[in-house]
């Protein structure tokens, strides 16, 4: 049975591709920093701002499984403000998570991906990985360099069958989302209602939000066999976004 890590687990994508993926018939490690003990998967707490809590992901996963085919670098947080406002305990604690973790996942999986049949890393890197957006500096920063990542990742493992993607949806209905509506309400001076029409859903050609499980549904393609073309690149699903 094939194995997978997923983090950010607990709600949104993470948890809409743990649960796909252990319908798919995978092990899954469900990690969080704090883990729904009934979600799918295999609950795991790890804080992955730190060198331990990724190490040690890994470590839980070929422990519980005995092998490791697939990882989705998903957790993330969010922090809106201004450059001249932007507190810096925010902007190291968003790189760590969204740019330093999925590379020490990857370092410490490497053995373990390159020595699956068809390995895979997913970061799930957004549509910042492609376009900025004012007031998320650390945001948008670490999903372009998590981008970077990726293609470095596809480089090196492309001789040992390992496909590495990053996935750039535009806004997925999550709870980093919804939280993300107060923060630029008060940034635009704006209702919470104006907030979500007229700056969260601006860059969408088509006007919603995407759902988790459609996300979901896009990583388990590229998990499997069908998705082995993909490695080295974005692939968006961004309501037009990056069209514009």
């Amino acid at each position: 049975m094939p194995a997978a890590l997923v983090t950010g687990a607990a709600s949104g994508i993470g948890r809409a591709t743990a649960q796909r993926l252990a319908e798919d018939g995978y092990d899954v490690l469900a990690v969080d920093l704090r883990p729904d003990p009934d979600g799918p998967g295999t609950p795991h707490t790890a804080d992955l701002t730190t060198r331990d809590g990724n190490a040690g992901a890994v470590r839980a996963a070929l422990d519980a499984f005995g092998r490791l085919d697939l990882v989705v670098a998903n957790a993330g947080i969010q922090h809106v403000a201004p450059v001249a406002e932007f507190p810096e305990d925010r902007w190291e604690a968003i790189l760590a998570l969204l740019l330093t973790s999925p590379f020490l996942l990857a370092k410490h999986a490497w053995d373990a991906l390159t020595a699956a049949e068809a390995g895979r890393f997913v970061v799930v890197a957004s549509a910042h990985a492609l376009v900025a957006s004012p007031y998320k500096a650390a945001y948008v920063a670490a999903k372009h360099g998590v981008l970077g990542l990726v293609k470095t990742l596809a480089l090196e493992g492309a001789e040992h069958g390992l496909a590495a993607t990053a996935v750039c949806p535009g806004y997925v209905r999550t709870p980093l989302v919804e939280r993300q509506i107060p923060d630029q309400a008060e940034q635009h001076g704006v209702s919470e209602e104006e907030a979500l029409a007229d700056v969260i859903l601006a860059p969408h050609a088509v006007k919603r939000l995407i759902e988790p499980d459609e996300v979901a549904d896009v990583i388990a393609f590229l998990a499997g066999p069908r998705g082995s073309a993909f490695t080295g690149v974005p692939v968006t699903m961004d309501l037009g976004w990056s069209a514009r």
